[in-house]
């Protein structure tokens, strides 16, 4: 048999992303022969105790990783961080109510235009008219809102909320690109929702934190599979969960709590976008797009400043197995992103690209 080798592919996909190594060797093992049962990960039932382990585990380790106290409870479930943009003000607003929304991205823009379904919507703040290039800083909440809703990592314009508002009302967090990446007080948001294909494990399941307290204050009817309560209740099995990505899930947080969880990954991921942000400003090909105070260590964005380049560009980078650094078709540029998993390294190797280019 031939030895097989594989190129080193440094990636900077925005999502599905790069995982640890380690977790994909566990995972394929999984596959083809799961804890010695001889029978896959794909093929194991749901309500069978082996599975029932991977999901208590996964859950435990959330709580661990966050901190989270006995009110938070911990949910994996269907349909991504898109559906959570319905599901949230479906459990939270009545009709006539309002809720607070910050306008910082697409995805925040989409997110408001799902809960204008359910109830009323103050947009607070907004950075639409500049481009999404920063974050707003000056605003107010009104105290009488539902809840306040923002995106605290924004994928495709590259900017971030170094710090979290300080409101008087339950705040609900779209973490779905930065999730874990930082040290953060996770028991001070009501509600948080992730999709998990960042900095989580495989697409195809959405990680939700909930404080218990602030459900089942709607008149509304729920349906049953909208309802968290129903979730909470039968600890996500109300119905068949996307086994195969909360197992991967499982593995990625087990590789996060042996990284050293959150405090380790924010220095690890502060050192990475400082190599990068700083070889952007000081390199004079390549100019960076969002507000330097408020730049995403998760996403960056730059673009060159002269744009005829930028396919030679792309074409350079592939050559050195760099992939994923095309910016969003709505935007254009580059955009790599700096997940958990995404090594030192690989910066170092896109860093140099970028200076022997100018070349």
């Amino acid at each position: 048999m031939h030895a097989k080798f594989f190129r080193v592919i440094h990636n900077f996909n925005a999502g599905p992303s790069i995982l640890p190594k380690q977790v994909f060797e566990e995972a394929s093992q999984a596959v083809l022969n799961y804890n010695d049962t001889g029978l896959s990960i794909l093929e194991i039932g749901h309500r069978t105790p082996i599975f029932q382990a991977v999901m208590d585990e996964a859950r435990a380790l959330v709580k661990e990783l966050m901190l989270l106290d006995d009110d938070h409870e911990v949910l994996f479930l269907h349909g991504g961080a898109t559906t959570q943009f319905m599901q949230v003000p479906m459990n939270l607003l009545n009709e006539k109510e309002t809720a607070a929304y910050s306008d910082t991205d697409i995805w925040g823009a989409k997110a408001i235009k799902e809960a204008k379904l359910f109830g009323n919507v103050d947009v607070v703040c907004s950075s639409k008219e500049g481009g999404y290039t920063f974050i707003p800083k000056d605003f107010a909440v009104p105290n009488d809102a539902k809840y306040f809703h923002i995106t605290t990592n924004n994928t495709i314009y590259g900017t971030q909320w170094q710090k979290i508002p300080s409101v008087s009302i339950p705040i609900v967090a779209d973490m779905s690109s930065d999730i874990l990446s930082r040290q953060i007080n996770f028991n001070s948001f009501d509600l948080i929702y992730a999709g998990a294909q960042k900095n989580l494990g495989a697409a195809g399941v959405n990680l939700v934190v909930v404080n218990k307290n602030i459900l089942g204050k709607v008149k509304r009817a729920i349906p049953s599979i909208m309802d968290y309560r129903n979730h909470i209740k039968e600890g996500s099995m109300l119905n068949t969960p996307p086994v195969f990505a909360v197992f991967v899930c499982m593995l990625t947080l087990r590789w996060l709590k042996k990284m050293g969880g959150g405090a380790v990954m924010e220095n690890l991921n502060n050192e990475k976008a400082s190599l990068l942000y700083s070889e952007i400003d000081n390199n004079p090909l390549f100019t960076g797009t969002a507000a330097k105070e408020d730049r995403s260590k998760m996403n960056v964005c730059f673009v060159m400043k002269d744009k005829n380049l930028e396919e030679q560009f792309l074409t350079f980078t592939k050559q050195h197995n760099i992939v994923g650094i095309k910016g969003h078709r709505t935007t254009g540029g580059f955009r790599a992103s700096l997940y958990n998993a995404l090594p030192l390294t690989s910066v170092q190797v896109l860093v140099d690209a970028m200076r022997d280019f100018g070349k």
